[in-house]
């Protein structure tokens, strides 16, 4: 079976809430698109950040974007603090240069920054709801 892939409108959303509220100003949402794939044969992999890279934007005339994807078979399955976590995680891969590359796992992209990131998220979702 193909991969199928499918623009998020929620997951768009989420994303575009989760920036403001953790104040990552350097993401220009209007470059940032979520998209669903159904028909992965990705075994581990939850959701994949992707950048345009420079070849990419000299090419086509364009400046950088990113897209993440989320695989449905395996994100749906998640709990929502679980599916936060992971745009989240998603999103630290994402330099403060938004130019196409891309931030790594060993000293940016922790386990540990995104458990901190995602409290701060909770307390400034709940301060929204008094």
């Amino acid at each position: 079976m193909a991969i199928k892939f499918d623009y998020d409108l929620a997951l768009n959303l989420k994303a575009r809430d989760i920036i403001n509220k953790l104040e990552m100003k350097h993401v220009k949402t209007d470059r940032l698109v979520c998209m669903r794939s159904r028909g992965s044969d990705a075994r581990r992999t939850i959701a994949r950040c992707y950048g345009l890279g420079k070849m990419w934007q000299k090419a086509l005339g364009t400046k950088a974007w990113y897209i993440i994807e989320v695989i449905s078979e395996h994100f749906d399955r998640l709990s929502e603090e679980d599916q936060d976590k992971t745009i989240i995680h998603e999103l630290l891969h994402i330099p403060n240069s938004f130019g196409g590359g891309f931030r790594h796992h060993s000293n940016w992209v922790t386990e540990l920054r995104v458990n901190e990131l995602y409290k701060k998220y909770i307390i400034e979702k709940t301060k929204e709801d008094l």
